[in-house]
């Protein structure tokens, strides 16, 4: 049996913003981090607001959003009890507004409001899933929310937004959207529709994403990207992730490598530790042959081999680092880390989705592969 449950309503293309022109009389609260709010591209949001509405603003989000942001998130939606929250920015900043939704819920401190997501990097594709994920500081460990009750009610995919993402950061959101689409495609859960997402999604990344990294300017291919994410976050929502997410939440938790970066790092390794068994090989080939890197008479370990060439040569192409050690950690801060980051990739909810079980020596061992 096959499960899938779409929420949300996806308003795609530059003139995806005027949904917003509609609203009236509402108090807004708008979750951000202060790069959106003091450069001016919360103007965005501002200026298609109709004046009858009364507007705050939460600017406190940051890159891998912490209990304690999420905290203080949970006193300002309870002081302005808004009717409708707009989580505007990366991952990090919708994931804080997923956070400060799902514990004014849990704890009834607030009605629940209606949940805006406008992205503004083409990766996370939190902007339509049921899950957010909230770093603990003391532990160095991340961990993961999730409850339908946070999937958001309308998600505005405006590819303006992203003409100014950075190349590096346009490399490292656009292998998130990669692993998303990869994981779910052979997670437990997948199921032909999210296979059908996630083999879309990897189509259009494989014609924008390079086009983005070089020219930031192309709108054609950042919407193709930002519709790629979305794809690729749908897939992920309905079939689960695995391994790949379990181990990169503990190298960003740890050692703040960015969280696509870690992604990519660990792509190849994990399908080869996949590809042990032979079902698993033969789904990655049968990709490689839908997105057209491979005809269909293709061996199955060399239509893997392609598809693992493709992350190398994507990687290499963006400048992207191969190692952990191109990161300037050193190996003895690193091993000193190992069993801490290996318990708590244990305990990831993303592990139970990988279709090949992963007990402390095989994390270990991946862990080492690629520093």
């Amino acid at each position: 049996m096959s499960n899938v449950y779409i929420k949300t309503k996806i308003r795609s293309g530059s003139y995806a913003m005027e949904y917003l022109r509609k609203i009236r009389k509402k108090r807004i609260l708008v979750v951000c981090d202060k790069f959106l709010a003091e450069s001016g591209a919360i103007s965005y949001i501002l200026d298609a607001l109709d004046s009858s509405n009364t507007v705050d603003i939460f600017d406190q989000a940051i890159p891998d959003p912490t209990i304690e942001v999420v905290g203080k998130g949970l006193s300002v939606i309870c002081k302005v009890r808004p009717e409708i929250v707009i989580g505007f920015g990366g991952g990090s900043a919708i994931d804080t507004a997923k956070g400060m939704i799902y514990f004014a819920g849990v704890r009834n401190l607030v009605p629940k409001p209606k949940f805006i997501t406008i992205p503004t990097t083409s990766g996370t594709g939190s902007e339509v899933t049921s899950a957010a994920v909230i770093t603990d500081s003391e532990s160095k460990s991340k961990h993961l929310i999730s409850s339908d009750d946070i999937l958001a009610d309308v998600a505005i995919l405006d590819p303006r937004l992203t003409l100014s993402v950075p190349p590096s950061i346009t490399a490292n959101t656009g292998m998130d959207v990669l692993t998303h689409a990869l994981e779910a495609y052979v997670a437990n859960g997948s199921n032909v529709f999210s296979d059908a997402l996630s083999e879309k999604a990897i189509e259009l990344l494989i014609k924008a994403l390079l086009q983005c990294y070089r020219d930031g300017k192309n709108l054609e291919a950042r919407t193709l990207m930002h519709e790629a994410s979305t794809l690729a976050g749908m897939a992920f929502n309905t079939a689960g992730l695995g391994l790949n997410h379990s181990i990169a939440h503990q190298l960003g938790g740890t050692f703040h490598i960015p969280h696509g970066l870690a992604n990519a790092l660990l792509l190849n390794q994990i399908i080869d530790y996949n590809s042990v068994n032979h079902d698993i090989m033969n789904k990655y080939a049968s990709l490689a042959c839908k997105v057209q890197l491979v005809d269909m008479n293709e061996s199955p370990v060399m239509a893997v081999n392609t598809l693992k060439e493709l992350i190398r040569t994507l990687m290499r192409c963006m400048e992207m680092p191969s190692s952990i050690r191109e990161l300037g950690i050193n190996i003895e801060a690193y091993e000193e880390q190992l069993q801490n980051m290996t318990d708590n990739a244990l305990m990831d909810n993303c592990l139970a989705g990988n279709p090949r079980e992963a007990g402390t020596e095989a994390i270990k061992k991946i862990l080492l592969s690629i520093y």
